[in-house]
């Protein structure tokens, strides 16, 4: 009898999660669809900051129509090279950060602007292996359910760019008084700059560090060319990644990472 009884709260508990793992994936993905459309109004970050350090929240919502195309591009070169033609996962750049941490190198991050996107807007920025597999989830599905475009200007508009300064328009506005439509490449490519460390560099007084680095991205992003969003350029995106990703994988033995 007591065994029996045992057995019937052991089946209630896994009845009761099963149904809470199912709400959670099914809300999961009327969260991502519903953002397709509706603006994130706030992420776990900005709240951790306001409580943990008392920031400030600046943000102000703006439309990748009206922001200035040298953000895109500066964000493309400086964060993810291959963005329009990877399908949220850039296995090139990984393989890289694998092949020159083994050699002892600085650490490169080879999280793509998808990914960055995910966690800013679904998750908590303390890492564990737990917070990398919900990335990669919601990373799915932000690539299976937004737009490139729609994913860039969910990007721009939260990515933590100054203490308590938050997307593009609030960060134009703090450091050079002006919209994010009305800055230049330099400006863009300052700002784009801080994006590791947004507490440490100042855009509107940049260090020699910063100016170097804004440099560097720039120098990138022209030869990368301007960022376009029509189904002509990112076929054609798609085409030159898939055929580097042919070779590097010849290379890898047809392995997509030679991680042993």
């Amino acid at each position: 009898m007591a065994k029996k009884k045992k057995k019937g709260i052991f089946k209630k508990c896994f009845s009761v999660l099963g149904k809470f793992i199912v709400f959670l994936f099914l809300f999961s993905i009327l969260l991502t669809l519903l953002y397709r459309w509706v603006n994130p109004p706030i992420t776990y970050l900005m709240i951790e900051r306001k409580i943990a350090k008392d920031l400030p929240i600046k943000k102000k919502w703006t439309p990748i129509e009206e922001i200035s195309p040298h953000f895109i591009n500066c964000a493309v070169a400086a964060e993810d090279n291959n963005f329009l033609a990877h399908n949220g996962f850039d296995f090139g750049a990984i393989q890289k950060a694998i092949d020159e941490r083994e050699q002892g190198k600085r650490k490169r991050g080879a999280s793509t602007i998808s990914q960055q996107t995910a966690k800013n807007v679904f998750l908590w920025p303390k890492q564990s292996w737990f917070r990398k597999g919900c990335e990669v989830y919601f990373t799915f599905l932000i690539e299976t359910f937004w737009s490139k475009e729609r994913i860039m200007e969910v990007y721009l508009n939260v990515i933590e760019m100054g203490p308590g300064i938050y997307g593009c328009e609030a960060a134009s506005q703090h450091y050079f008084r002006k919209s994010a439509s009305k800055v230049s490449a330099r400006e863009a490519s300052l700002i784009t700059a801080i994006y590791p460390n947004p507490f440490k560099g100042n855009p509107s007084r940049p260090s020699n560090y910063l100016q170097k680095r804004s440099s560097n991205i720039r120098s990138l992003s022209s030869k990368i060319g301007n960022i376009k969003f029509d189904k002509e350029s990112i076929k054609k995106a798609k085409e030159r990644y898939q055929k580097r990703e042919e070779l590097r994988r010849k290379k890898n033995d047809g392995k997509v990472l030679d991680i042993f």
